[in-house]
């Protein structure tokens, strides 16, 4: 008869997956909690003692460690010496081995307390795991509440061949990886500030793309957590490679105000057109405004619902995706008749960021890895005035504006806001004092009114000239970081303006 070792910190479907397991001829095996959840739905169970004759020690620290154990697991059964020896040790084989881990994640979630984190760190789980796996030819490993119900079929229609065990195998090593990775990472930013002597980047597959940057590349998305699980839903089309690095632009820049009414355009990664208005309408149409030959094609943002009106005016042109929190039935009505278009979800009132604390950026050879940069609520409000005259408070909500938008655009970046809209944007630039001209040559271009404009820049002025620009397109208010060697002529050339210029002394390079 084969047996089943069934012992998990996740108890969902367990007692129906054991009682299918008895009708298909499987003997259970179980231990602690499990065991007891089994005894008292009616499933005949071992306990784990009764095979091992020792008992449960250390307040469950021992329990599945044992040959008699890892033995029943690991003898192969086509070689003859390996079940002659576990014969001889009274080893009985155990076929499949049915095991989650303790819920560490969940604990550190819940509790700072190092002792019962400490608990909470599997031992026996990933060592049944691994053992099953590395015999995978010989046991079948069950490491996914999800998949209780697909072993059991395969079984039922004779499917779990070695190919199917060999594929519980791959993803009983993930979870064994995943799992110390996320303890160590744990370890390594309580004790170590997060930068130890090894960083693990973990990530779940949500899906394929159609390929990556380019068609001869092979793509697709991982997500930390379940953020993409729960909060992207596809409406409409399939998202590429380059759509979620641009959706990731525009979503941060768009999710960045809250509650406000803003839409974000992105082109390529960086913004092309950004705005709050009272609408959600009037916020798009203002948006679109900045730079209309980029957004054609391009990415939006809409953090709210998309209406019937909205999707009218969007439709006016050709734009490759649309995110937002959600779209009303008569809006996914009009967009159904364009082709190309994607539509993306994530079925709230408002749209939401995951707020990782990390970030990294692959370089070759391997990654660069920080926390993640973050723009705080107060740095334009305690942001200090070094010119002789003040900003008014509709310039300097402008500035507000124009400093989120400048720490989420590539550097060099200058972006510049009049009345909660981009009238300029200038990014990714070797120069700045070319991202300042160029903004306002396209501005120009756009027959865009850039005079009372407030103007932000992510990192410092070094000379004076973006300002004198500034100046000859009628700006009225800057805010950068300052610390520059040049500041006092940057502050000079300001006043002699007659511009309102505020230090901020914090710096939002994005690379």
């Amino acid at each position: 008869m084969p047996r089943a070792l069934l012992s998990v910190s996740d108890k969902n479907g367990i007692v129906g997956f054991a009682k299918e397991l008895i009708e298909l001829g499987f003997e259970i095996i179980s231990t602690g909690g499990t065991f007891k959840l089994l005894q008292n739905s009616g499933v005949d169970a071992i306990e784990i003692s009764d095979i091992t004759n020792f008992p449960e020690m250390f307040d469950g620290r021992v329990k599945t460690l044992n040959p008699l154990i890892h033995g029943a697991i690991l003898h192969r059964r086509s070689n003859e010496d390996d079940v002659k020896l576990a014969r001889e040790h009274g080893m009985v084989g155990i076929d499949l081995v049915c095991v989650n881990l303790y819920p560490f994640k969940a604990t550190i979630e819940r509790t700072d307390d190092f002792d019962e984190i400490i608990e909470n760190i599997d031992i026996g789980g990933p060592a049944m795991i691994r053992s099953a796996a590395k015999n995978f030819a010989d046991v079948m490993v069950v490491t996914d509440v999800h998949d209780y119900n697909v072993v059991v079929d395969a079984m039922k229609k004779d499917h779990a061949d070695v190919d199917f065990r060999r594929s519980l195998m791959v993803k009983a090593y993930e979870h064994t990886a995943a799992y110390d990775s996320m303890i160590a990472n744990y370890m390594n930013e309580r004790f170590n500030d997060g930068f130890g002597d090894k960083q693990f980047i973990v990530g779940s597959k949500v899906m394929g793309t159609r390929y990556g940057e380019n068609p001869h590349q092979k793509g697709a998305l991982y997500q930390f957590d379940n953020f993409f699980s729960t909060h992207f839903h596809s409406l409409k089309g399939e998202p590429s490679f380059n759509n979620f690095t641009d959706m990731h632009g525009a979503l941060k820049i768009a999710a960045a105000f809250n509650e406000l009414p803003s839409v974000c355009i992105v082109k390529h990664g960086n913004p092309c057109g950004f705005a709050i208005k009272e609408t959600l309408f009037d916020s798009y149409t203002e948006a679109l405004k900045c730079d209309l030959v980029s957004a054609f094609g391009g990415v939006v943002a809409v953090n709210g619902i998309v209406d019937k009106e909205l999707a009218l005016k969007m439709n006016e042109i050709f734009l490759e995706v649309i995110l937002a929190a959600d779209f009303t039935e008569e809006a996914l009505e009009i967009f159904s008749s364009k082709k190309r278009i994607k539509l993306f979800a994530q079925g709230q009132d408002r749209l939401s960021i995951s707020g990782d604390l990390n970030d990294f950026k692959h370089v070759e050879g391997g990654f660069v890895y920080q926390h993640a940069d973050e723009v705080t609520d107060d740095e334009v409000a305690n942001a200090k005035c070094v010119s002789d005259g003040e900003a008014n408070e509709n310039e300097l909500d402008d500035a507000k504006i124009a400093w989120q938008v400048a720490a989420l655009t590539k550097s060099n970046s200058v972006i510049y806001v009049k009345n909660g809209a981009t009238v300029a944007i200038g990014m990714g630039m070797t120069s700045r004092v070319d991202a300042a001209v160029c903004a306002l040559k396209k501005a120009k271009e756009m027959d865009i009114d850039v005079s009372g404009a407030s103007l932000a820049s992510e990192a410092f002025f070094p000379f004076r000239d973006s300002v004198d620009a500034a100046a000859a397109a009628g700006v009225k208010t800057i805010i950068q970081p300052g610390g520059s060697i040049r500041d006092d002529e940057v502050i000079a050339a300001a006043n002699e303006h007659g511009i309102s210029l505020y230090f901020t002394g914090i710096r939002h390079f994005l690379h």
